[in-house]
């Protein structure tokens, strides 16, 4: 269970002790967005020393992308924009982090405990395994030929997006992937689909139905929520690391509305005293604001 969260500013969010066991070094987290259950997280981590860990195995999938700094997984060093994604019980090398670097990290499907080992588990697919890319260096690929979007159920390629595909898993469908905006880029109406959605603006900004992105702006959103109405900078346009947990495809409404109905029996014009209820939001930070109209939704 997670809490629909959208907008953060992660600049709003305090922070904690980093979630690290088997580790040598300091860190300090944000929880962008946190599930109680069973420990899934999207965290914002800064490492206030020189930090490292020996091999091993999470028990959640774990994914990390460098924002700042450098990581050393294994034998590659990892600049800004490095990504590397290990399954759940999947052999993670040996890693090095200097003092300074700022990550997001996430983890699906289990807690922060990590146990050092030599080799994957028993219970690891032959297909999966350790990616670990220098993004920077990867094309930018146009959504209709880059996307895992299911276009056989009703998807549509939108003209002006790209997309780096950093992970995909086969089986379930889950994956992660960069998405760029061109400048002044535009999609109508608002649109929802079966799937989870979340998204940290890297670059640039947009506007939508909940508010305004940019840089360090976050959200997490379960699968049927409709948003939408995008506007892209019109200078810079927009870069986010987008995550979803299946294939992707949107199902489009024009002139979307929710309302609030029901007989006010103690409440309202002859009640001076008294407030109409309101609609139900998502969490919001303060940099943020207030939700211009929560009926578009």
């Amino acid at each position: 269970m997670r809490p629909h969260v959208e907008l953060i500013d992660e600049k709003d969010l305090i922070w904690h002790n980093a979630e690290f066991q088997h580790a040598v070094g300091t860190a300090e987290q944000r929880n962008l967005s946190y599930d109680e259950e069973d420990g899934s997280a999207s965290l914002k981590v800064r490492f206030t020393s020189d930090w490292s860990r020996p091999a091993g195995v999470h028990h959640a999938e774990t994914e990390w992308f460098v924002l700042s700094g450098s990581v050393t997984i294994g034998d590659t060093e990892l600049g800004p924009e490095g990504f590397w994604n290990a399954p759940i019980g999947v052999l993670t090398p040996p890693i090095t982090v200097a003092d300074g670097t700022e990550i997001l990290l996430f983890r699906e499907g289990g807690d922060w405990h990590f146990d050092p080992a030599e080799r994957d588990r028993e219970f690891v697919r032959p297909d999966q395994e350790l990616v670990v890319l220098h993004t920077s260096q990867m094309p930018w690929i146009d959504v209709k030929d880059g996307s895992p979007m299911r276009f056989d159920l009703g998807g549509t390629p939108v003209p002006g997006l790209y997309i780096k595909l950093l992970h995909r898993d086969v089986t379930t469908g889950f994956y992660s992937r960069l998405i760029k905006a061109k400048p002044g880029w535009r999609e109508v109406p608002l649109a929802h689909h079966p799937c989870s959605e979340e998204a940290y603006c890297l670059d640039g900004g947009f506007d939508y139905n909940y508010g305004k992105m940019w840089p360090g702006a976050y959200f997490w959103r379960p699968p049927l929520i409709r948003h939408g109405d995008f506007t892209a900078d019109a200078e810079r346009g927009c870069t986010w690391l987008v995550r979803s947990d299946a294939d992707l495809v949107d199902w489009y409404t024009d002139n979307a509305r929710v309302v609030m109905s029901g007989d006010a029996t103690n409440w309202g014009p002859g009640y001076p005293q008294s407030a109409a209820p309101k609609l139900v939001e998502p969490v919001r930070s303060r940099s943020i604001g207030a939700w211009a109209d929560a009926t578009r939704q």
